[in-house]
């Protein structure tokens, strides 16, 4: 049992990414907030905090998804903010602000 234990906590944080520890750059915070404001526009408030919620432990992995399907989504966004969007939500809090973003965006809103 001990050896499972020293494993488990040898393993812990394996694939964690570390946090920058830098604070958003006012472009991105601009950009995080025309998301929210396009989300809140929609009415797609709840479905979009759901997903956030549930990408939490994988957000690098849905930056990728967002830097693969960046051919097809060119057709209707910005490529040069797609591409920056992609590089924020690398970003261990990124998920965290654009939620509370999307939260205050809906609330001004409502």
């Amino acid at each position: 049992m001990n050896r499972w234990r020293n494993l488990r906590k040898t393993l812990a944080y394996a694939f964690a990414l570390p946090s920058t520890g830098q604070s958003f750059a006012p472009e991105d915070i601009a950009l995080l907030r025309k998301v929210a404001r396009t989300i809140v526009r929609r009415e797609m408030t709840t479905p979009a905090l759901l997903f956030l919620e549930s990408l939490g432990p994988l957000h690098f992995l849905g930056s990728q998804v967002v830097h693969g399907l960046t051919p097809f989504l060119d057709l209707v966004c910005n490529p040069t903010e797609l591409e920056r969007l992609a590089t924020i939500l690398e970003r261990r809090d990124s998920l965290e602000r654009l939620s509370m973003l999307i939260q205050e965006q809906a609330n001004i809103s409502a």
